[in-house]
């Protein structure tokens, strides 16, 4: 895959990769953020790994539940190597180059997988609706058959409906420049530098964040609003206390899943008002900073979860 770069003296070249030009405006920030973001990565891919290893390894945690926290874990694991790595070389040795190819791959990464993270969120908060709201239905609705079905439908869903975005980025013609004023392939940072027309690819990335995205956490707001409903009946004492602890969790990490996306959406909306650099800024640290809180919030506050990683440091020491 190439694109034809228009250059000074107005003859036409042929190049095989862009530039990631992050943070034009304040170049001294790659400096102070490469040491923060770096701790982050590497809390991310450990807090995960942990995770991932003490659920496959403890057999008491071998539920619908925690299958779904898994899938999770690998989600945000294969977001933190497809941005973080590549971030932090800019910042560390200014490697700016990517191929075409690798930055049209990259941008379906995040969109695709993006996406199965608000699904997965969805299915997780759907969950906790059936386990509070009909618990004697519980064990016959969450089965693994039903987690292996709701894994399918994440993976294909979410495959198939975000995969024409990188590839109407992909047909664009690109004449001016290859200079992308990011840190990563985002879709509109790319598709802006081609001499065609972008209309349909705003218009695609608009419809398919609202459509998947929006209807997610519309669906993950109206199963909380069932939830609460039903723990504000329940008369036995500590049953509300109990209940609501069972996925507080959850809903902290869907609340920060969406608030970030909602101040990022702003940020762009207002971009007249804040610097070109604060998008980016969002835009890196939401692909790092709920990988490495997901776990940690999740150990800490699921019972379980606790015991099945004291279990296995035990075991390791």
């Amino acid at each position: 895959m190439y694109a034809t770069v228009l250059t000074s003296n107005n003859s036409m070249i042929e190049v095989s990769e862009f530039l990631l030009n992050c943070f034009v405006r304040s170049p001294n920030l790659q400096r102070w953020l490469s040491l923060p973001l770096s701790l982050l990565f590497f809390l991310a891919m450990g807090a995960n790994a942990i995770l991932l290893t003490t659920i496959w390894l403890e057999s008491s945690l071998h539920e619908p539940m925690y299958y779904l926290l898994s899938l999770l874990s690998l989600l945000d694991i294969v977001l933190c190597l497809t941005v973080i790595p590549k971030v932090l070389l800019i910042f560390w040795f200014d490697l700016r180059s990517i191929r075409f190819s690798a930055c049209f791959l990259q941008m379906y990464v995040m969109n695709c997988f993006l996406a199965m993270e608000s699904c997965t969120f969805l299915v997780m908060a759907y969950d906790r609706y059936v386990a509070i709201c009909h618990p004697l239905r519980y064990p016959s609705i969450f089965t693994d058959k039903f987690v292996a079905k709701a894994a399918i439908f994440i993976v294909v869903r979410n495959a198939l409906l975000t995969i024409l975005v990188p590839i109407l980025s992909a047909r664009l013609h690109y004449c001016h420049s290859n200079v992308i004023e990011n840190c990563i392939c985002a879709n509109l940072s790319v598709s802006k530098l081609s001499s065609d027309d972008i209309k349909v690819n705003r218009l695609l990335q608009f419809a398919g964040g609202w459509t998947l995205l929006g209807s997610d956490l519309i669906l993950i707001f109206l199963s909380y609003s069932f939830i609460l409903r039903a723990v504000l009946k329940l008369k036995a004492k500590g049953a509300a206390a109990k209940a609501m602890s069972t996925c507080g969790s959850h809903f902290i990490l869907i609340l920060f899943f969406s608030t970030i996306l909602l101040v990022f959406v702003l940020t762009h909306v207002a971009k007249k008002m804040v610097s070109t650099d604060v998008p980016i800024l969002l835009n890196v640290l939401h692909h790092v900073i709920p990988a490495a809180l997901n776990p940690i919030v999740y150990g800490v506050w699921t019972q379980e979860i606790k015991q099945g990683i004291l279990k296995l440091l035990r075991k390791s020491l």
